[in-house]
Formats: structure tokens, sequence, C-alpha cells
């Protein structure tokens, strides 16, 4: 009987847990959103900056930070959105967490920081 009622109880925790559902995210901030800088010095090549935030439906995504190309630096972070702003709270020390707007009447859509000033553009 106790065999029987411990297999019973497994059968049912693993029937409750299948049946939760992570709910659908359609936030407009979802996707691939980027940065892009480039300088040169006299006589040298240009020195191209691209910074990526890739957002997911999990409220997570993955910052990358590229140097001509090559990935130099990566990080999660966590993304919530509160009152049409969305803060960004990085998982390494070294990026600092981040509050920004989304903009959908400017066309690319832009992520603008509390000055105004823009933060990324979507891909």
């Amino acid at each position: 009987m106790k065999k029987l009622f411990s297999l019973l109880s497994i059968v049912g925790i693993i029937a409750i847990s299948n049946c939760t559902r992570v709910p659908d995210n359609h936030d407009p901030i979802l996707g691939i959103w980027a940065k892009t800088e480039s300088f040169s010095l006299e006589g040298k090549s240009a020195n191209t900056t691209r910074e990526e935030w890739i957002f997911n439906d999990v409220y997570l995504g993955r910052y990358q930070r590229y140097s001509n190309s090559e990935l130099i630096f990566y990080t999660d972070f966590k993304w919530s959105q509160e009152n049409g702003s969305y803060s960004l709270i990085y998982g390494d020390p070294q990026v600092t967490d981040i509050t920004v707007s989304l903009e959908k009447a400017k066309e690319p859509e832009v992520l603008t920081l509390d000055n105004g000033s823009v933060f990324a553009t979507r891909e």
C-alpha cells in the first residue's frame, strides 16, 4: 500500500508540473536592439564598437559587446516593465543597471534614456 501511495504521489506531482504554463509575453521590447559607434584616429583604420541587447519573453536577456566584429564581453540581464519604463538589471558588476523607455513613434523604434538620448535601435 505504501508503494502504491508513493507511486500515485509521484505521478500526481509530474501531472501537475506538466500542466503549468508560462504565460505568453507579447511585449513590444522583445527582440534585438543595438548601438554601434565608430571612430578613427589619423592614419589608422576605423575602430567599431557594437553593443547588442537581446530581450526574450521570460524577462531575461543577453548583453553583448563587440570590437571590430569580435565578441569581447557578454553577460545576462533581467528586465522588467513598469509604467512604460524598462529596467535592465545585469548579472555582472562591470555593467551598470539602467532604465530606458521605448519610443514607438520613431522609425526605426528606439530605446531612450531619461534625458531623451538614444540608447539603442531595434534591429
